[in-house]
């Protein structure tokens, strides 16, 4: 595994994003931001799962308002997600707000991006400038307002990763274009908070060009495929290409896009991060799959043990094996582990045989070992 990549750290909030601080997993609200209440409300629940920055829509003024009294309620920080319309921009750092998005994509206007960078720099708040390749700039386009409709413009006949002939543009290097356009203004005012982002649906372009952007500039970036799918799909493919680039030592905070639950984006972020031994946050859990040789109903047991699990917040392994050929092995080596046999079981701690139990008690037996292990390393971290 790669180190990580060196990169500049800066504030959201009170969240340190860079450096060498924890990979952040975030999120976005999927409620009306106008609708206070209910944003809160969301926000809150995110925040109870884990969730480091939460980023919410402002798609008119009403929002951007709103967001005034959405940052009194909630711990965490607040993003403005903002598209379009700069003005909206200035709505929400005067809201006080922890940070921006920008599009590059759809706020072109040079004069416009540094009128919401003084206001961004006086308030000493960060920018993310967020390319997406559903909103590129045309081609040819990048800086000028006006222009194509997306139909005409180009960018969906721009070669994706590993296709374009020398000498061709392809969407790799029209995204990383656009970010440093960007990044090219922000710089020439003297202001360096800036985090970047370079997604697509497509996982092969967005390795691609993070892995060129990340060559090119100082600053954190912000992990995402955009548009990933549902939870299961989108959790699958968001794995492969965080993954990818997690691996290379890419990355400083990230958000796994999801048509679902926002909690399950931080699950899955989580679990992407746990998978690579970069972040630790909740129980890990180490399942057999079951096959022919399993003596008990294994999958039973470890989808019972997850869902009691899933909302504890113990840093620790626990694996729940289904017969002798890599049970007790995977057993040992989690802090708490069953390994079943014909109609009992064997329960270890830290590799040392703890227990033995009946069929009927595993899993009550094995959830008070959890606890007693969690106890322990609360007593003596």
């Amino acid at each position: 595994m790669t180190p990580r990549r060196a990169s500049k750290a800066i504030q959201v909030g009170d969240v340190t994003v860079g450096g060498d601080a924890p990979i952040t997993v975030q999120s976005m609200t999927k409620t009306d931001t106008r609708d206070v209440k209910a944003t809160v409300r969301q926000i809150r629940e995110l925040e109870e799962v884990g969730c480091d920055i939460i980023r919410s829509a402002v798609p008119d003024g009403e929002a951007a308002r709103a967001l005034r009294e959405i940052k009194k309620q909630v711990k965490i920080p607040l993003i403005a997600d903002i598209h379009f319309h700069y003005q909206l921009a200035l709505e929400a750092i005067a809201a006080g707000v922890d940070g921006l998005r920008l599009n590059p994509g759809n706020i072109r206007d040079r004069e416009k991006v540094e009128v919401v960078v003084r206001a961004a720099k006086e308030r000493q708040i960060p920018i993310r400038i967020g390319v997406n390749f559903g909103s590129l700039p045309p081609v040819g386009q990048i800086g000028k307002f006006g222009g194509l409709h997306r139909h005409a413009d180009g960018v969906d006949k721009l070669a994706k990763a590993g296709e374009a002939v020398e000498g061709q543009l392809s969407a790799v290097d029209h995204m990383v274009a656009t970010a440093l356009w960007e990044i090219g203004i922000l710089e020439d005012m003297d202001f360096d908070l800036i985090k970047i982002s370079l997604k697509a649906f497509d996982v092969p372009t967005t390795v691609e060009a993070y892995r060129q952007l990340a060559d090119l500039v100082p600053y954190p970036l912000h992990l995402g495929i955009t548009e990933a799918g549902t939870v299961k799909a989108g959790s699958i493919r968001s794995a492969v290409g965080l993954g990818y680039l997690l691996y290379e030592g890419i990355g400083d905070t990230l958000r796994v896009s999801l048509s679902g639950d926002s909690r399950e984006e931080i699950a899955a972020g989580y679990e992407i991060l746990k998978s690579l031994n970069l972040r630790q946050r909740g129980v890990t859990l180490i399942a057999c799959p079951s096959c022919g040789r399993a003596d008990v109903d294994i999958v039973k047991l470890a989808n019972a043990v997850d869902a009691l699990l899933r909302e504890k917040r113990y840093n620790i392994r626990v694996a729940v094996m289904g017969c002798e050929v890599n049970g007790p092995g995977e057993a040992k080596d989690a802090d708490v582990g069953i390994a079943a046999g014909v109609g009992r079981a064997v329960i270890f701690r830290k590799g040392q045989r703890a227990r033995v139990v009946e069929e009927s008690e595993m899993l009550s037996a094995l959830m008070e070992e959890v606890e007693k292990a969690a106890m322990e390393q609360a007593l003596h971290p």
